[in-house]
């Protein structure tokens, strides 16, 4: 006599109920797991975001080459959605710091900190290499917004 005649597998709402308690356990895991991970600042996201693909053994290393490199290595597929993306409208934009009066860097700096999650020397040290890209993916009203704020403190500032 095998196995697989004596061994009775219990009907589904059993296993509903064996299963239950799991899952909830699992959404409790999944709900702190989004928490935290909402809780990290910009740059901590970024590299958690690196550190996850590189486990997950999904690095790109065509990526480095330049984008026309990765579009043709990837096929022609991923070029006409290149050129679909640029055909539509932009919803999301960079804002770059040109220049900025010299009297006026102190207050460039903390503006600088009020948008971003910089400390005061990254924030300093960011300002002084203009002209830089600030911040990245911002929608169109808060880049505006920001960059009205820093024209109005000395500054030249741009949306990309």
């Amino acid at each position: 006599m095998s196995l697989s005649r004596t061994l009775r597998i219990p009907s589904l709402p059993l296993l509903r109920l064996l299963s239950s308690s799991a899952a909830e356990s699992r959404d409790e895991k999944l709900n702190r797991i989004a928490d935290e991970l909402l809780s990290l600042t910009p740059r901590e996201r970024h590299d958690y975001s690196i550190l996850f693909r590189h486990k997950l053994g999904l690095t790109n290393w065509t990526s480095s080459v330049g984008p026309a490199a990765a579009a043709s290595a990837a096929g022609p597929s991923v070029a006409a959605e290149e050129e679909e993306k640029k055909e539509e409208e932009k919803t999301a934009f960079d804002i770059k710091l040109e220049k900025f009066d010299a009297a006026a860097k102190i207050k460039v700096i903390k503006e600088v900190r009020t948008f971003t999650d910089l400390g005061l020397k990254e924030a300093k040290e960011m300002v002084e290499k203009a002209p830089v890209v600030l911040k990245k993916g911002v929608i169109k009203e808060e880049a505006q917004a920001i960059v009205a704020k820093l024209k109005e403190i000395g500054a030249t500032a741009v949306l990309e």
